[in-house]
């Protein structure tokens, strides 16, 4: 890549607080910038990934998690590692670039020093200068590519057609892109994508006689290798979201049917077999040890960054499984060296997107402000500004989350609120305006009606109950990969290691108790229920603008997160 000299001043400041030294020569700096992104060649299969973007073109902050609980085998492993536990496991190094990028620690500084991540522009600069130097390397899109931001939504998400096509997207599986419905997924992979990105997802077949939506996989020759990526798309899909979205298809894991595929793809000379997967990053831990054939999964959902693949050993020999992040923050390089047939070795980088460091396509430049320029001034909209850090990520809550909690408490005038555990959203810095654009990149979905419910302790107890097993049961496969239900109003404990129907407990409103057979006024958003479409309601983010409007400036407060137990020496927590 080049940088000019406007671009190199630009962006001094940031490389130097990133450790980069100041230089006097301009072109001895130049090169210091770089260094970062410089990945010689190795071996002849070249596969480059992206994973859960969620239709952030332009650059952003996102800050990772302080929790994340890692439960029996799990435990004390990647991805379930936070802070200090994550860069020691991953041999980084604290007050870094990569600790910015990899962690939360000391998050508002490092964000101030080192600018914002990502960017569709800073992405295709690099995509194009490693395909250059990797002849035939494939663009691997993961999924939750389509949904988002606000213009994916208003655009039915041709934003993010249009950017994958222009960034040289080659394949993709998805989970999202499902909640635009069959019928428009269908429009663009027929229509926009015809000739140039193929959709694959092995898991996906018809409700009636089985047959498959999407091609199972796709086998390409690359300098002289057969090559095969199998598609994943997300396994509870139907679950997770609204099944009135795909009425027709059927999801799933599917571990019989990849292995079938794996091997179908090897006796059609595949010498290098990937699983290009959305399954969670837990899921794609426990299918790396039952089926056999597959050389790495590349993996997606959960947004764990894991720089260092885990080598997974299963009856066939050993996977590589890793995962690519999320949000547009990385780009993962993976190199195998082919010789007698099989891989004899492999290379692995997670790149992290400086946009400060990476000059941007003009191309991609110019595209991105020709999709945003009908929506410019709604994007734009101020609501109020924050004197907090605002973000969403963590096990149990996040700064946003709580924003969107407070609003659905007082514009409701309920006594709980419930709010879904989503993983994608932008992050604020204190001092920031908050706009309508910020807001829509946290609440973007086509299912985003407002309810009001009279509820039961008891009910309101079997539905946290349901929503942990999600996440902390110790079998991967029963597991869907978000974050814990956001709670408003109510305080709970919570054993993330108990059995099944036992995991909370000491559930209280305002210091009393709940009462399992008392109605207690519940507000939530995101229902998956086919009566709730019909019944729609208010999109929460005009409730939420409604209350920034009123409130004007978001002040620091204490997150309403549930007392946690059983889990003194996880490394996957850690106090701020």
């Amino acid at each position: 890549m080049s940088i000019n000299r406007r671009e190199f001043l630009q962006t001094l400041a940031i490389a130097s607080a990133g450790g980069l030294g100041l230089h006097s020569s301009f072109s001895a700096a130049q090169r210091s910038a770089q260094q970062f992104y410089e990945l010689p060649r190795f071996g002849n299969v070249h596969l480059l990934h992206f994973t859960d973007c969620h239709a952030q073109l332009l650059p952003m902050y996102y800050r990772e998690p302080n929790v994340n609980l890692g439960i029996g085998p799990q435990q004390n492993r990647m991805p379930h590692l936070v802070g200090d536990y994550f860069l020691k496991a991953n041999h980084l190094s604290a007050a870094t670039r990569d600790a910015h990028a990899f962690t939360y620690l000391n998050f508002i500084d490092a964000a101030q020093s080192y600018g914002r991540m990502g960017g569709f522009a800073h992405l295709t600069t690099l995509v194009k200068q490693l395909k250059a130097s990797r002849p035939g390397a494939l663009l691997l899109d993961g999924g939750d590519t389509w949904q988002g931001s606000a213009t994916a939504l208003w655009s039915n998400g041709q934003d993010m057609a249009n950017a994958a096509l222009a960034l040289g997207v080659d394949l993709m599986t998805a989970h999202w892109e499902m909640t635009l419905g069959e019928a428009r997924v269908m429009e663009i992979i027929n229509t926009d994508f015809k000739g140039n990105i193929e959709l694959l997802a092995q898991n996906i077949k018809t409700t009636d006689f089985g047959d498959p939506v999407f091609p199972s996989y796709s086998l390409r020759s690359m300098n002289g290798v057969q090559v095969a990526i199998i598609g994943q798309a997300f396994p509870y899909t139907p679950i997770a979201n609204p099944a009135y979205f795909t009425p027709n298809w059927t999801f799933g894991i599917q571990e019989e049917h990849l292995q079938k595929t794996i091997d179908e793809v090897v006796k059609k000379g595949a010498k290098v077999v990937v699983l290009l997967s959305h399954n969670g990053m837990d899921v794609d831990l426990k299918l790396a040890s039952r089926v056999r054939g597959l050389h790495a999964i590349l993996g997606g959902h959960t947004h764990d960054g894991v720089p260092i693949p885990v080598k997974v050993k299963n009856p066939g020999g050993v996977t590589l499984v890793t995962n690519a992040g999320s949000n547009g923050k990385f780009l993962g390089v993976l190199d195998f060296d082919v010789k007698g047939g099989k891989p004899v070795d492999f290379r692995y980088k997670l790149l992290p997107i400086f946009s400060n460091l990476i000059p941007e396509d003009a191309s991609m430049v110019s595209l991105i402000q020709k999709m945003r320029a009908p929506y410019e001034s709604r994007l734009q909209e101020p609501l109020a500004t924050t004197d907090t850090l605002l973000y969403r990520r963590g096990n149990f809550n996040g700064s946003f989350d709580q924003l969107i909690l407070d609003s659905l408490l007082a514009q409701k005038d309920a006594e709980i609120a419930f709010s879904p555990g989503f993983r994608w959203g932008s992050t604020l810095l204190p001092g920031q305006s908050i706009t309508m654009e910020q807001l829509l990149d946290q609440t973007a979905i086509t299912y985003p009606y407002t309810t009001v419910n009279m509820m039961t302790g008891s009910t309101i107890k079997t539905v946290l109950e349901d929503v942990a097993d999600n996440l902390f049961n110790p079998d991967p496969y029963y597991q869907q990969g978000g974050d814990m239900v956001r709670v408003g109003g109510l305080q709970y404990s919570i054993d993330p290691a108990a059995s099944m129907g036992n995991r909370i407990s000491d559930m209280r409103l305002n210091g009393r108790r709940i009462d399992a057979d008392k109605h207690y006024k519940v507000a939530g958003w995101a229902p998956v229920s086919a009566d709730s479409q019909e019944k729609g309601g208010e999109p929460i983010w005009d409730l939420v603008a409604r209350h920034l409007k009123e409130i004007k400036t978001v002040k620091p407060g204490p997150l309403n997160t549930p007392t946690i137990l059983g889990m003194k020496g996880n490394e996957g927590i850690e106090d701020i």
